[in-house]
Order: C-alpha cells, then sequence, then structure tokens
C-alpha cells in the first residue's frame, strides 16, 4: 500500500513557475515508477509526466516537453513536477501516481495508487 500527498499547487501569473511535490509513504517507494496527470473541468484526466522507479529516465506528454522536468528523490520519497512557463491552458487539479508495472506509462490504468490532487491556477 501507498500513500501519495502532492502539495505546492496555487495561483500563478502566465510565464511563472511551481514546484508540485509528491510525498509518499511506504518502504517500496523506489519500487514505483510516478507519473503526474492533470484533469481540468469537464475535460479527461490527462498524462503530463512520468519518471522510471530507479529515476535514470522521465517521459513527458507534447504538452509539456521543454517546460515541464520531472524528477524524484528516493530517500526523501517524494517526486516533484517543475513546471515552468505556465500557461492558462495548464490550469488543472494536478496528480500524482505510482505504479509497479507503470515504467514509461502514459495510461492512468497502469498505475495502482493516486494521491487526492493539487490545484493549479494559471492566470493570464
Amino acid at each position: 500500500q501507498v500513500q501519495l500527498v502532492e502539495s505546492g499547487g496555487g495561483l500563478v501569473q502566465a510565464g511563472g513557475s511551481l514546484r508540485l511535490s509528491c510525498a509518499a509513504s511506504g518502504r517500496t517507494f523506489s519500487s514505483y515508477a510516478m507519473g503526474w496527470f492533470r484533469q481540468a473541468p469537464g475535460k479527461e484526466r490527462e498524462f503530463v509526466g512520468g519518471i522510471t522507479w530507479s529515476g535514470a529516465s522521465t517521459y513527458y506528454a507534447d504538452s509539456g516537453k521543454g517546460r515541464f522536468t520531472v524528477s524524484r528523490d528516493n530517500a526523501k520519497n517524494t517526486v516533484y513536477l517543475q513546471m515552468n512557463s505556465l500557461k492558462p491552458e495548464d490550469t488543472s487539479v494536478y496528480y500524482c501516481a505510482a505504479g509497479s508495472r507503470a515504467n514509461w506509462g502514459q495510461t492512468a490504468g497502469l498505475y495502482d495508487y493516486w494521491g487526492q490532487g493539487t490545484q493549479v491556477t494559471v492566470s493570464s
């Protein structure tokens, strides 16, 4: 069982930056690939970026390439999403997720555990 708690969301102006954190409980955090997803009102949940269990590789949706960076610190059981050059269309609830078989996974169904989400609002 893994419990995930996101933090770091908030209101930011377009062009600004935010760093989201996701703290995980449990001793097996390093066994899980981690992903970030987002969901805006009336839209489906979409993949943003992910990182393999070792942290050696990251992968991104086209919407975040060049602007978003996923990283993890297995010693702290934490995964991060650094978001730069934010746009109003990035406004969403952001979720982190953990999957034991989700290396390189961009599909929500591959992930076993989810956080409660944190709101990111980008004003124009």
